[in-house]
C-alpha cells in the first residue's frame, strides 16, 4: 500500500499525495501567554483583596526555575497550574469567609446574651483581622458572678506591650584598692 501512495508512482494525481501540514505555533503560544497573564492578574488581585489572611498559595513560580523559552507544552502546563491554584484559592477563601462570618455572628450573640455563651472565646485572627484582640465571656466578679449567673463579655486590650529582653545584669562595682 505505501508503494501506491508514494510520489514515485507515475500517473498519480497530486491530490492523492500525502500532504505535510505545518502548524504555526506562534499564534498558539501568544494565546497561551495572554491566558497566563490574565490568570496571574486574577491571582494577584485575589491576593490583594484578601491581604491580611494567611495560609494561601500565592506563589507564581516557574516549574524548573530560571529564565527560559517555554515550549507549547510547558506553556499549557503553566496555564493549567495557574487555573488549578486560582480555583483552590477561591474555594479556600470562600470557606474561610463563611467561617469568619459565623465567628462574627457569635461575637454579636455573645454581646447580646453573654449568659447563653458561657466560656466562649473568639480571637481576632478567626474573623480575619491581624491583631491580638480577644472576645471572651467570663463571670462578672469572679466566683460570686459564677454563682449568681452574672456574665459579661471581656474584650482584651490587644497585644502585650513590648517588654524588651528582660532584666539586664548590673555591672558589679569592684572596690578599688588604695
Amino acid at each position: 500500500m505505501p508503494d501506491v501512495l508514494s510520489p514515485q508512482v507515475p500517473g498519480l494525481p497530486e491530490s492523492f499525495l500525502p500532504r505535510t501540514i505545518e502548524v504555526d505555533e506562534r499564534a498558539a503560544k501568544e494565546s497561551l501567554r495572554n491566558q497566563i497573564a490574565r490568570l496571574e492578574s486574577e491571582l494577584s488581585a485575589l491576593c490583594c483583596s484578601t491581604f491580611p489572611r494567611l495560609g494561601f498559595d500565592w506563589s507564581a513560580g516557574s516549574r524548573r526555575g530560571g529564565p527560559r523559552l517555554l515550549s507549547l507544552r510547558d506553556l499549557e502546563l503553566v496555564r493549567d497550574d495557574l487555573v488549578e491554584r486560582l480555583h483552590r484559592n477561591r474555594k479556600a477563601i470562600g470557606l474561610r469567609s463563611l467561617e469568619e462570618q459565623e465567628k462574627r455572628r457569635l461575637i454579636e450573640a455573645m454581646l447580646l446574651a453573654p449568659e447563653e455563651h458561657r466560656g466562649a472565646r473568639v480571637r481576632s485572627y478567626e474573623i480575619g483581622e491581624r491583631s491580638c484582640k480577644t472576645w471572651e465571656v467570663r463571670p462578672r466578679w469572679g466566683p460570686i458572678g459564677l454563682l449568681m449567673n452574672w456574665w459579661r463579655v471581656v474584650i482584651s486590650s490587644g497585644c502585650p506591650l513590648a517588654q524588651g529582653r528582660g532584666l539586664r545584669p548590673r555591672p558589679r562595682s569592684h572596690p578599688t584598692g588604695s
